[in-house]
């Protein structure tokens, strides 16, 4: 089944052209995410689904009790030359707020949590650098340490969330695009060896 992405014009669920990477990112409501990440140069496609939790299956509706354990996700497939994994992981941390457990803003419950989930050994230590180089950086100007849940992604399902929330700010450009952020940046971070 295609699910052409409105803006990019590639199909939401593969396949992507070879040498495309996946990484998954949890940066609370998941309609301005998954905007400010495919804007991104060199991203293939993106989408918007639900992901470390116990429930199979799980609807909006669902995820929004938050009794499934999952978070708002969204899907970034990109061309990594193109694109570094220190850009996109540089535009999620700068667009969010990880410090805030299960919340960001007024958005409240553990659907948006703050999550990286990787795919690639490379991306694991780029994730683990960058997060210890934040945090310094946070804690430094009086935030709480990161509160983000960093993992591989084969610990858990990726699942599409419904049709009506893939590009939903393409759908509805006045919709809801609530993000709090730090205001900090991320700081450059040498070069890591394979």
């Amino acid at each position: 089944m295609s699910e052409m992405h409105l803006v990019l014009d590639t199909d939401i669920r593969g396949p992507w052209p070879q040498g495309t990477e996946v990484i998954y990112f949890g940066m609370g409501c998941f309609w301005g995410a998954e905007k400010k990440l495919w804007n991104l140069p060199g991203v293939v496609s993106t989408a918007v689904g639900y992901m470390g939790g116990s429930a199979s299956d799980p609807t909006y509706p669902l995820v929004c009790t938050g009794s499934t354990g999952h978070s708002e996700i969204v899907l970034v497939a990109y061309n990594p030359s193109k694109t570094s994994i220190y850009d996109l992981l540089k535009c999620f941390w700068e667009n969010h707020d990880p410090t805030q457990g299960n919340r960001q803003g007024n958005d409240i419950g553990t659907q948006y949590r703050s999550a990286v989930y990787w795919t690639t050994s490379e991306q694991e230590k780029w994730v683990t650098e960058s997060r210890n180089a934040y945090n310094e950086v946070l804690v430094s100007k009086g935030f709480d340490p990161i509160t983000s849940e960093l993992a591989p992604a084969s610990n858990f399902k990726f699942w599409y969330a419904e049709e009506y929330h893939q590009q939903y700010l393409i759908k509805n450009p006045n919709g809801y695009d609530c993000h709090a952020h730090t205001g900090i940046l991320l700081p450059e971070i040498a070069a890591l060896s394979s």
